[in-house]
C-alpha cells in the first residue's frame, strides 16, 4: 500500500515521500523497513532515532531529529496507528459451515453464512444472527440471541435466555448468565439458594475478555451496554449494568447490582462494593477498591479509593515515614534533653536564692 493511501486511510497527513510502500505496522523498536511505526508518548521520542520503518505517525507540532523517515501527521498517532494495524491485519475470511459434530437443536434458528465448529452444541430455540462464528466446543444454551456478526470462541458457555447484540465478541472460557450469587439464611442458619430467574443482556459492539464470569440478573437483567470492553477474568455479578464504552480491565469485580457509568475505566483488580453506583467518565487506579457511591469524573485511588491526588500525596508521605520515624524519635529525646537542662537549672535557681 502507498504511503499516500494509508494515510487517506487513516486520517493523516504526509509528510515526505508520498510513495513509499508500506506493508505492515509494528512498534518503534520492532519496525523494519516497508513498516509504520508511531510516536504517542513523549517518553520515548528518543526511540525515533533508532527505528527502522519507513515512515512514523506523529502528532501535529511533533519534532523529531530524522531526515530519512517520512511523516504521517495526526491528531492521535496512537488511533492513526490502531487503524493502520487493522487494515494489514483484517478478520480472516471463514466459509460458512456447520461441522458435523455440532448438536443443534431443530427449534434453534440459524442465520446465513453462518460457522459453526465441532462439537458446539445449540440449545432450543436459540437464534443465531448472520455470519456468527462459533468456534469449537462452544456450549448455547436454551432461548439464547446472538446477534449477526459475532464471534464466540471456543470453550464459552452462554446460558439459558442470554441476549447477545451484533458485532459482540466473547473469548475463550467465558461463561455468560451462570447464577448470581445470592443466598438466604434459613431459621437453622443454612443458606437457601435464592432462584436467578432474569438474564444477560449484552448489547451491540462489546467485547469480553477469556475467563471472564457474567451472572444473570435475580430479577430483570444484568445489562453490558453498547461499545464497553471487559478484559480477562473479570466478574460481574448479577442485576448490574456496565455503560456505554466502560473499559473494565483484568481481575476487576463488580458486586451485585452495582452500576458502572458510560466511559468509565477500572484499572486491574478494582472492586467495586454492591449497589454502588459509579459515574459516568469515573477512573479508579489499579488496586483501588470503593465502599460509596463515586462521582463521574472522579479519578481515585486507594483501598478505601478516595482522590487520586491526595492519594499520590498520601503514598509518597508513606515511603517517608521510617525517616519520619527517625526524626520524631531524635527530637523527642532532643525535647528530653532541653527539658532535663531546663530543670536542672531552674533548682540551681532556686538554690542560689535560698542560700
Amino acid at each position: 500500500m502507498k504511503l499516500e493511501e494509508l494515510a487517506r486511510r487513516t486520517g493523516a497527513r504526509v509528510q515526505g515521500d508520498p510513495d513509499i510502500e508500506i506493508t505492515g505496522a509494528a512498534g518503534l523498536d520492532e519496525a523494519a523497513p516497508g513498516q509504520v511505526t508511531f510516536l504517542a508518548n513523549p517518553r520515548y521520542t528518543a526511540r525515533v532515532r533508532t527505528t527502522r520503518a519507513s515512515a512514523i505517525y506523529i502528532a501535529e507540532g511533533v519534532e523529531v531529529d530524522r531526515r530519512d523517515i517520512a511523516l504521517l501527521r495526526t491528531r492521535d498517532p496512537y488511533l492513526a496507528y490502531t487503524r493502520a494495524l487493522r487494515l494489514f491485519h483484517p478478520e480472516p475470511e471463514i466459509e460458512p459451515a456447520i461441522h458435523p459434530t455440532a448438536v443443534i437443536d431443530p427449534s434453534a434458528r440459524i442465520g446465513k453464512e453462518v460457522w459453526i465448529g465441532a462439537h458446539v452444541v445449540v440449545g432450543r430455540e436459540v437464534e443465531i444472527g448472520d455470519r456468527v462464528r462459533i468456534y469449537p466446543n462452544a456450549v448455547i444454551y436454551d432461548r439464547v440471541r446472538i446477534g449477526p456478526d459475532s464471534v464466540i470462541h471456543s470453550g464459552v458457555a452462554i446460558r439459558e435466555d442470554s441476549w447477545l447484540g451484533a458485532r459482540v465478541r466473547v473469548h475463550n472460557n467465558a461463561v455468560i448468565g451462570a447464577d448470581g450469587f445470592g443466598y438466604a439464611k434459613d431459621e437453622e442458619g443454612r443458606w437457601l439458594k435464592i432462584p436467578q430467574t432474569g438474564r444477560v443482556r449484552i448489547e451491540d459492539d462489546v467485547e469480553i475478555g477469556a475467563c471472564t464470569t457474567i451472572d444473570r440478573a435475580s430479577v430483570g437483567e444484568t445489562v453490558i451496554a453498547r461499545g464497553a470492553k471487559i478484559d480477562n477474568l473479570v466478574q460481574i455479578g448479577h442485576s448490574c449494568t456496565v455503560g456505554e464504552d466502560a473499559l473494565l480491565c483484568a481481575q476487576v469485580g463488580l458486586a451485585g447490582s452495582s452500576h458502572v457509568g458510560r466511559r468509565v475505566i477500572l484499572a486491574g483488580q478494582v472492586g467495586i462494593a454492591g449497589h454502588l453506583k459509579i459515574g459516568d467518565d469515573a477512573v479508579l487506579t489499579a488496586k483501588s477498591a470503593t465502599s460509596h457511591d463515586v462521582p463521574p469524573g472522579k479519578t481515585l485511588s486507594g483501598i478505601p479509593a478516595f482522590d487520586n491526588r491526595e492519594w499520590l500525596r498520601a503514598t509518597a508521605a508513606f515511603r517517608r515515614l521510617g525517616d519520619m520515624s527517625r526524626t520524631v524519635r531524635a527530637l523527642e529525646a532532643r525535647v528530653r534533653q532541653l527539658e532535663e537542662a531546663l530543670s536542672a537549672h531552674q533548682h540551681e535557681g532556686d538554690h542560689s536564692r535560698e542560700t
